[in-house]
């Protein structure tokens, strides 16, 4: 729908009621759609209409096909699996919609004459609003007043700052940097530039996540392989081998019900939308589900200082003035009016100063920004800046500066008040004037940052603090924090672009970084092989949130910043973040362990149905069996696994770790079945009789698989491990029948009990040989 703006609203009166209802009606609404849940419906299609699903109804069909109901049980899981991951992400979804109520944007508008401020989605076509710093554009606008510097970069891609005037576009998704402006809103919905791309710049990017690809890889694989592999399964044991009809469909069912890991998705789903709330109660939003994982493989820390290690409450400790005579508070005042930035630093000023008693008109103003380091207002009386010194300044004051590095040492921030008699330019100032003051602000240490800042080095995470202030200031305050390696800054501004790759691994500590810089700091470290996260709260944080594998921010920081970030700190407390890496660390541990289950099941069942296709005349099981260990030994643990406290340190690669422990136990089930076929050859035993002690043997290598799994036991382990073997057993000897078991004879008993003493022995030689191919990867991966 390509909608018209009306040009003739006034835009000192904006819409009137009667207006906006009549674009409410049209349907010409800035709704937003939800990125943070998924609907019902989608949580609802996702989980029945998958692959797996489909094929398991298919088999379900051709066991219903030849009458064999008992051999139907593998689809009491299936459902139960999908009524379980539905309820459990409805039960997420609730916390999250819940939660994002509190991040959720505003913009204020002028209706009737009057400034009101409404949620984003309320925003109808031709509103009236006001932007200024930190805001994110939440419609397409053009600029009726005023003068904003724009960043585009979520957008175009291009991070260069656009200057816009009266006359001139602004695109949904891109940010102010500086500046005030009255705009009127062009397009709604997704009608707006954004969402012609991809709907919102928050999905520009998909997130990494080993854990994900990894599954993936898994479910590509099967695929691939599961469906030729039933034709060629049921062609073998019906036109080759002779089976009955009805006999060689329940081979192909079982082998392709053992080759699908029916519950690992949902595994995985669950146990993230449980972290997920489970972070909700630490006050902690995930707006990007698989950043839980991410975070907590993280080797690189970076973060500003403020608002992380300090308070975010920025106070004016004193201001030395440098000129006598003159009446510094009041210019200050005036200067704070005029240029009117809402950011921390021009509020505590404010604070500080008061309100001027006789307002000097501005003729031009220069609002802060933090590629310049400085803000600017041009009065009739003359030009005044506010930054700092080495931005502001080309001729350096001896006196001036050892002022300065003395205070920054103390740990405060310190600007310069300055004038000149040179108007402002477009964006430029002259730097050059006369010192009026020194001001001098402070940010308090929190309490709990020396202990934050610990947690983090103790597990192997390098911590690097990016700020924007004066590399001293930052080494004092780190310094006051306790961080390890606070010797060790620089200042960033002294740096080209093409040195910060080489300096980026040696330095705690970096001041004076501009935005770009940021950003450019981060893919550097990426380039050098870390996994890195981000904490920033500030509108020239965005770029670098954006570039880290993982970004944080705050709820009291900036639209721009919350809407890229993938968790949000809704009480603004870095005291939460080791609560978020220890659980991330319980989801991919825990999925780590019960995915090593599910893939044994999936391992030996693909090796057997390759062993039937050359090897012997039909595949050993009836998918009543594959159902009773699946359950007893795979789904039922795995859930409990998936669920109890898991803090240890991620290492290594998830499919190199997952299949190190499924190998060796599928190798033993596989290794039972071609022992079982040759005491067929060589004793008097039937068909079912190879059938029972192939279950039993393939029982005993998958408990022997969830011991190991389980290993170090705790209480739950242990209670887990104990009933299902327990419950393993009585299947086998009170329902001999309904799991198509016989009564094995005595030599044939002795026989299955040898080998079952026989297994652990086997795996766990197979468990060595397979540590140690691990060690030597990863010994030549340390060398290289």
């Amino acid at each position: 729908m390509n909608l018209q703006t009306d040009t003739e609203i006034d835009s000192s009166y904006g819409l009137s009621e009667e207006q906006v209802a009549a674009r409410v009606e049209r349907g010409q609404v800035n709704k937003q759609i939800d990125r943070i849940s998924k609907s019902y419906k989608e949580i609802i299609h996702d989980n029945i209409f998958t692959l797996f699903n489909l094929i398991n109804v298919v088999l379900a069909g051709f066991i219903i096909f030849i009458g064999s109901w008992r051999n139907l049980l593998f689809m009491g899981v299936i459902l139960s699996n999908i009524v379980i991951g539905i309820l459990q992400e409805i039960r997420a979804k609730r916390v999250l919609d819940k939660l994002s109520l509190i991040t959720q944007s505003s913009v204020k508008v002028r209706r009737s004459g009057e400034w009101k401020e409404i949620h984003i989605d309320d925003v109808v076509l031709d509103d009236i609003i006001s932007l200024s710093t930190s805001n994110q554009i939440i419609a397409d606008a053009i600029v009726i007043d005023g003068r904003l510097e724009v960043n585009e970069s979520l957008v175009t891609g291009e991070s260069d700052i656009i200057i816009k005037q009266p006359g001139d576009e602004l695109y949904s998704g891109s940010f102010v940097v500086s500046g005030n402006a009255t705009c009127q809103v062009l397009h709604v919905g997704e009608d707006n530039y954004a969402s012609t791309i991809m709907k919102d710049a928050k999905v520009f990017k998909k997130h990494k996540s080993q854990l994900r690809d990894s599954i993936n890889y898994i479910i590509k694989i099967i695929g691939f392989v599961i469906i030729p592999m039933g034709i060629a399964l049921f062609v073998k044991q019906y036109f080759i081998s002779g089976y009955p009809f009805d006999k060689a469909i329940i081979a192909m069912v079982a082998a392709l019900v053992g080759m699908i890991p029916e519950g690992l998705v949902l595994l995985t789903s669950v146990a993230l939308a449980v972290g997920t709330i489970n972070l909700a109660r630490k006050q902690t939003l995930v707006q990007e589900l698989y950043c839980i994982e991410t975070l907590a493989r993280v080797d690189t820390l970076c973060l500003d200082k403020t608002g992380t290690i300090t308070e975010g409450n920025m106070q004016v400790e004193d201001i030395l003035v440098m000129e006598e005579g003159l009446d510094i508070k009041a210019l200050l005042a005036n200067f704070q009016e005029a240029i009117h930035d809402e950011n921390a630093t021009a509020m505590a000023i404010r604070n500080f100063v008061g309100k001027p008693a006789h307002m000097e008109k501005p003729v031009r103003i220069l609002p802060f920004s933090s590629a310049r380091k400085c803000s600017a207002v041009t009065f009739e009386s003359g030009t005044y800046v506010l930054g700092a010194y080495e931005f502001v300044c080309d001729k350096k004051d001896p006196a001036i500066v050892a002022e300065i590095e003395k205070q920054a040492n103390m740990g405060n921030r310190v600007l310069v008040f300055m004038q000149n008699d040179t108007p402002i330019k477009f964006d430029d100032i002259e730097k050059d004037g006369h010192i009026l003051a020194l001001v001098l602000l402070s940010d308090p240490i929190r309490k709990e940052a020396p202990q934050t800042l610990d947690y983090f080095l103790s597990q192997g995470v390098d911590i690097k603090v990016i700020s924007g202030d004066d590399p001293r200031t930052v080494h004092a305050i780190a310094k006051k924090a306790n961080l390890k390696n606070h010797e060790r800054y620089i200042d960033v501004s002294t740096l080209k672009d093409e040195e910060i790759d080489a300096v980026v691994k040696h330095y705690t500590i970096f001041g004076r970084v501009s935005p770009k810089q940021k950003k450019l700091m981060i893919a550097a470290l990426k380039k050098q092989g870390h996994i890195t996260a981000m904490i920033g709260d500030g509108v020239n944080d965005v770029m670098a949130l954006k570039e880290a594998d993982c970004s944080i921010s705050v709820a009291q920081g900036s639209e721009a910043a919350k809407n890229i970030a993938n968790l949000v700190l809704l009480d603004n407390n870095f005291a939460h973040m080791p609560h978020i890496v220890d659980e991330g660390r319980r989801v991919i541990n825990n999925i780590q362990r019960a995915a090593s289950l599910f893939l044994v099941k999936t391992t030996f069942s693909t090796m057997l149905a390759f062993l039937t296709l050359f090897l012997i005349r039909r595949y050993p099981f009836e998918p009543i069996q594959l159902t009773l260990i699946s359950s007893l030994t795979i789904g039922i643990p795995s859930f409990f696994l998936a669920l109890e406290p898991n803090h240890a340190r991620v290492q290594g690669n998830f499919l190199l770790n997952v299949f190190s422990k499924a190998f060796p136990g599928a190798l033993c089930v596989v290794l039972s079945v071609v022992f079982v076929h040759f005491l067929g050859n060589v004793l008097p035993i039937n068909e079912a009789q190879m059938t029972t002690m192939t279950v039993l043997l393939t029982g005993t290598s998958s408990l022997i698989v969830l011991y190991r799994v389980c290993i170090p036991f705790t209480r739950l382990r242990f209670i887990v491990f104990v009933i299902m073997t327990a419950l393993f057993i009585a299947a086998v000897v009170l329902l001999p029948n309904l799991f198509v078991l016989v009564r094995l004879s005595f030599y044939q008993a002795v026989c299955t009990l040898g080998a079952m003493f026989m297994i652990p022995i086997v795996m766990d030689f197979f468990f060595r040989f397979g540590n140690k191919l691990k060690l030597k990867e990863r010994l030549e991966q340390v060398g290289k």
